[in-house]
């Protein structure tokens, strides 16, 4: 027995790093529990020792000397105590010898369970110290299981936990898949020290941009700002501390080789790299782009920034669901509304009303008229003189004849023509009278 014990202690030193000392204290116990649960020898004062050269083990009972035995467990008789010590007399306390083969099926299974429970409390302990210092890093395991949406890692000697909080909505898994994840923790809970990793984290992505780009290894380039909505589309502001060196540049590679890398390895999440600007203004202008900004007003008390943007550039400012908008206002640090630029409505209206107004005054007809024209873009004379006829009949509110009106009003607003050059004798120019009153009434528009 003893050298299988000690082939035993050499084989979980050397393939799983647990200390022999540590294993021998869990086999004197595990012995101990096994004779108090046996009950087939005395258990009062049980001590238990091993050797760790020899594997020869010794374990024994400090029992009360009596005259009458009442409690096997504890008292010896005097008789036989004075075969282990020839002056014992009754009250007194000896040290009785056991025999650890004797303990029985029942004691030798508690044994064994105590020294597995052991086992594997060293080779947590051993996972909080090997794995303490490297939250933050990137490792790579396989799927081995699932236990609800939780994902179990095998990243070799350890198993890591992915928890579900820290999954990508958009992946799947499947066993033995090779996955690379970000170490967010390691819990030392009262079961034991426990591997957390992400794949959800914004600095999973951080961590891959260190790995992949040697300019932000080196703090050549550095990450001012990093947000993430996992799965779909993450946010990086970038700054380079060296002039010479193009931050997005190198964070995209050449034709777009590292961050295609980082890509891959995200699942196709999209990912917009960006220049850091201190200035609040301009670091949020950049981080809307391409929407054009007409106008930013900040709040610095609240710290919060008001965005005014054109119509057409509001769905690009505020991305689908609302996510550039929220990724912008991660990254920034600040609270990002974004709303339309009412000053180009007011203006563009006053437009139209100037210029509703002259087209009446100079067709002498009603404003509603002139309204219903500038609407449809004849908004000055020279338009309606080189529109037909039918043309000003299909605005709405005007009829055939009124357009018909209206347009020869047009013509007759028309600038002279310089007189024509002829060869030989002049041509007679035809006169053009004014219209009579009469002619005017017939011609004008009706309101």
């Amino acid at each position: 027995m003893n050298g299988e014990l000690i082939t035993l202690l050499d084989y979980y030193e050397r393939e799983k790093g647990i200390d022999r000392a540590t294993m021998i204290k869990a086999l004197e116990e595990g012995i101990i529990a096994a004779a108090l649960k046996g009950r087939e020898q005395p258990t009062r004062g049980i001590s238990v020792s091993i050797d760790p050269k020899s594997g020869e083990i010794r374990a024994s009972a400090k029992l009360i000397v009596v005259e009458a035995v009442k409690d096997p467990q504890g008292e010896i008789p005097v008789l036989r105590a004075r075969r282990l010590k020839p002056d014992a007399r009754a009250g007194d306390e000896i040290e009785y010898p056991l025999v650890v083969r004797d303990f029985g099926r029942i004691a030798t299974q508690t044994a064994r369970q105590s020294i597995l429970q052991r086992q594997r409390s060293a080779e947590k302990e051993r996972i909080f110290v090997e794995f303490k210092d490297r939250v933050g890093d990137i490792v790579s395991g396989t799927v081995r299981r699932f236990d609800k949406s939780d994902v179990f890692v095998d990243l070799g000697r350890f198993e890591a936990r992915l928890p579900s909080r820290e999954r990508v909505s958009t992946e799947d898994y499947q066993i033995n898949e090779r996955l690379r994840a970000y170490v967010l923790a390691v819990e030392n809970q009262g079961h034991g020290p426990e591997i957390i990793l992400s794949r959800g984290s914004p600095e999973f992505v951080r961590r891959l941009f260190e790995l992949e780009v040697s300019e932000i290894a080196d703090k050549t380039v550095e990450i001012k700002g990093l947000a993430r909505e996992a799965g779909f589309r993450t946010k990086m502001a970038v700054h380079s501390n060296d002039d010479k060196v193009d931050p997005v540049g190198a964070c995209v590679g050449m034709k777009g080789s590292r961050v295609k890398n980082i890509v891959r390895e995200l699942s196709g999440e999209k990912v917009d790299i960006i220049r850091w600007y201190a200035n609040i203004r301009d670091f949020v202008a950049e981080a809307l782009k391409p929407a054009k900004i007409k106008k930013i007003d900040l709040d610095e008390s609240g710290r919060r920034v008001v965005v005014r943007l054109a119509a057409e550039d509001l769905a690009a400012a505020v991305g689908k669901r609302g996510q550039n908008a929220r990724l912008t206002s991660k990254l920034v640090g600040w609270h990002v509304a974004i709303e339309r630029d009412e000053s180009t409505d007011v203006a563009f209206a006053e437009q139209m009303r100037a210029a509703t107004v002259e087209l009446a005054r100079r067709l002498d007809v009603p404003e509603k008229i002139a309204a219903a024209l500038v609407a449809c873009g004849l908004n000055s004379v020279e338009a309606i003189q080189e529109a037909q006829p039918s043309d000003l009949a299909a605005v709405e509110g005007i009829t055939a004849d009124q357009g018909r009106a209206i347009h020869q009003i047009a013509l007759r607003l028309a600038p002279a023509a310089p007189a024509a050059e002829t060869f030989g004798a002049a041509a007679p120019a035809e006169s053009v009278s004014e219209p009579s009153e009469a002619e005017k009434k017939d011609e004008a528009p009706s309101a």
